[in-house]
């Protein structure tokens, strides 16, 4: 491993502000939800201004650490953002640290890379790299290409398709958009999961209706306890600046939706597969990925990948990896936070949704009320509730519990 602490001064003036000596700068969050969150709360609490682009009813924008950017009335949140950024409106906030926690971030900074560097401080990217990791498809080829192991996967693009396809399917299988949030904007899910070749030409017909490309992948069998993450940051040689692993406990629903309960732990072989795929597509700056371990051929095989904060960072911060301060203090010169080890074995809990996950595993007679308890019976952090900044907590239990009532 390649410690932060040991990058050497060259590679770190590739990323810093022209003006060193200027002393915390602003920083403007692009979009995400318990990213955004954690990242704004980080920054308030060192004294440093944090402002958010964002919906306006969003959590991060009841923080009482955030400041929101209106943006004008737009059909499409991105290109309102990016007119911002871009225009003259946000030429109060030249040389800010400017960060991506969606992946709609992540499309504005890769497409708009050249005129943002010239206003905004940016960790350092490939912004081809970063491009190609956002489309799934190009993802999967791209792992094949460097010898990561993935899932089964199939590239179609009509009814036709599917139907020459049919005899080498193998079920359940995913429905996978090529570009996840722009699905994840119209249908709120990340993808479709199929029994039958029936249900998969139904779910193809609703990609393709709403004129979204696709992938298949098969859906790797066994619990979501074996989804591990590997997190790092690498400069413009490939090199590492860190190591961060966790795995997921449980998710809702299950096997298919977000995580509600991840615990860290040192997780072996992750980070030979992540990193070799992250050299190979010339990833640089902030970069994960997630992988599922396969029982049937002991091989952890590639989720996906994400060149970002992810939703689990408040959790990466508590268990001492602030990527936050990390890339922060990269971009403005000031001492970089220690970055050597993490600790073991703490845990990130969504409680109203973790329950859910237990009653869906105990209907499947795969998990009893007592083994439940003991595992939540532990000190957490918690997505979105923190008792020095209540709102954005109160916010979103007030909005589950009306929505449970509906």
């Amino acid at each position: 491993m390649t410690s932060a602490t040991a990058l050497s001064q060259s590679q770190r003036m590739t990323t810093r502000s022209p003006n060193a000596s200027r002393q915390r700068p602003p920083v403007i969050v692009v979009g995400g939800n318990d990213n955004a969150l954690s990242l704004v709360r980080g920054f308030g609490r060192r004294g440093i201004d944090a402002y958010v682009i964002n919906q306006h009813n969003s959590d991060v924008a009841k923080s009482r650490y955030a400041q929101l950017i209106r943006l004008p009335e737009h059909e499409s949140f991105e290109t309102a953002a990016a007119e911002w950024l871009c225009g003259p409106q946000s030429d109060g906030f030249r040389q800010s640290v400017l960060l991506a926690a969606s992946d709609e971030a992540l499309s504005i900074i890769a497409d708009h890379h050249e005129v943002l560097s010239n206003r905004f401080l940016l960790d350092l990217c490939n912004p081809v790299a970063q491009r190609q990791m956002l489309d799934k498809l190009e993802t999967y080829l791209l792992a094949r290409d460097a010898g990561v192991p993935t899932p089964k996967f199939w590239q179609i693009s009509t009814q036709a398709d599917l139907a020459e396809l049919r005899d080498e399917l193998v079920y359940p299988i995913i429905v996978k958009p090529v570009l996840s949030h722009i699905f994840q904007q119209k249908f709120s899910t990340k993808f479709i999961v199929a029994d039958t070749f029936e249900q998969l030409c139904q779910a193809f017909t609703v990609a393709e209706d709403a004129h979204i490309d696709v992938l298949l992948v098969e859906k790797i069998p066994g619990p979501d306890s074996q989804l591990c993450s590997y997190y790092t940051w690498l400069n413009q040689d490939g090199d590492t600046a860190f190591d961060f692993t966790k795995r997921i406990i449980r998710r809702y629903p299950t096997n298919m939706g977000l995580a509600t309960f991840h615990i860290t732990d040192h997780v072996k072989d992750v980070k030979q597969h992540a990193v070799q795929l992250f050299r190979h597509v010339g990833l640089q700056g902030l970069a994960n990925a997630e992988f599922k371990y396969d029982a049937r051929d002991g091989v952890l095989k590639l989720i996906e990948c994400n060149a970002r904060f992810t939703a689990a960072n408040g959790l990466v911060a508590r268990a001492g990896m602030d990527l936050g301060a990390f890339v922060y203090n990269q971009l403005t010169g000031l001492p970089l936070p220690p970055m050597d080890d993490f600790r073991d074995g703490l845990t990130l809990w969504d409680p109203m949704r973790d329950f859910k996950a237990f009653t869906e595993l105990r209907r499947r007679g795969e998990l009893s009320l007592p083994t439940w308890l003991s595992s939540v019976t532990r000190r957490h952090c918690f997505p979105g509730f923190d008792l020095t900044d209540p709102r954005p907590g109160l916010a979103r239990l007030m909005r589950r519990v009306r929505k449970s009532r509906d």
